[in-house]
């Protein structure tokens, strides 16, 4: 697969950009949003096409899920744990087998994703997961936090030849210089991420997109776990080119990811805030606007 890291006619403001699909994903390019359904869909595919139904109509850019192979993810000693659930009192291995899509079920958002116009992708937690999804072509693969130090899964994304998006929760620097330099940063997205769900303000550190714009070339995105709308848009203005949110159709839905979610009015209110921001940034370039000409005509004292 061959990798289109510039625009062929980007000037060199804009060299921090990476091709994902059809858009750049970068410094001078619209911020990519993308709506993590992950496994808020509780197993169902009707929710899962519902959440995808809001994604869009709220101007989303892709929606992103999550693939396991639950008997390679779930830890032996916590494989026969009792948990209350949806479909009852089970084993948590059973549970996470409730909540993965089958090949005909992503076939199926496959299909449904291209028949809306989004993109769509997901994170594979294991290695046969990463194969599972490359069949279907996903615009890029996600690295989740939980893997970033998992050389043998990184060296399989990395094998894909396809964009990859790494989040860099519970992860010390020295991880993540180490995780960057496995994988490259010519193919790379790398975000910033706090991984408590929900995210204590204190917690979030939004300096940090700036600390990795100082030490990576590589596009810098924003993964958001609070509750709330403004850390999401205060990352953009600190140079997030990518901003990934958990969506759910209801906070109150069973699931632990639910409460770290954003509901269908928030994720419009999310996207119009990013796209204001965006045009408020400008250029940093310091001008007189024709819009002030009439002030200044009127109020400007001395010339």
């Amino acid at each position: 697969m061959t990798v289109e890291r510039y625009p062929p006619d980007c000037p060199n403001n804009m060299e921090r950009a990476l091709k994902v699909g059809n858009r750049y994903i970068g410094d001078g390019h619209p911020v990519y949003v993308v709506a993590e359904i992950g496994v808020n869909h509780n197993g169902s595919l009707d929710i899962a096409k519902e959440l995808i139904d809001v994604a869009k109509h709220a101007g989303v850019d892709a929606v992103k899920f999550q693939k396991r192979t639950p008997e390679l993810c779930v830890p032996p000693e916590q494989r026969n744990q009792m948990r209350e659930t949806p479909w009852g009192y089970i084993t948590y291995l059973d549970y996470r087998y409730k909540v993965e899509f089958t090949k005909e079920d992503y076939g199926e958002i496959d299909n449904y994703c291209k028949k809306v116009g989004i993109d769509w992708f997901a994170s594979p937690w294991d290695e046969p997961s990463v194969e599972f999804l490359e069949q279907f072509q996903p615009v890029c693969q996600k690295i989740p936090s939980a893997a970033l130090t998992d050389q043998n899964l990184l060296g399989k994304l990395k094998a894909t030849g396809r964009p990859l998006i790494l989040s860099t929760g519970m992860s010390t620097m020295d991880q993540i210089h180490e995780s960057v330099n496995l994988v490259g940063q010519d193919n790379l997205i790398l975000c910033h991420t706090t991984s408590t769900y929900p995210c204590e303000p204190e917690e979030i550190n939004l300096r940090m997109i700036e600390t990795l714009r100082k030490e990576f070339i590589c596009p810098i995105g924003y993964s958001g776990h609070e509750v709330g709308l403004i850390p999401s848009v205060v990352a953009v203005g600190l140079g997030a080119c990518l901003v990934e949110r958990h969506i759910t159709l209801d906070r109150a839905m069973w699931g632990s990811d639910q409460a770290a979610s954003v509901e269908p009015g928030g994720l419009e209110r999310l996207v119009k805030y990013i796209r204001v921001t965006e045009q408020a940034m400008g250029d940093g370039v310091k001008r007189v606007y024709e819009s002030e000409m009439p002030s200044l005509r009127r109020l400007r004292r001395v010339k």
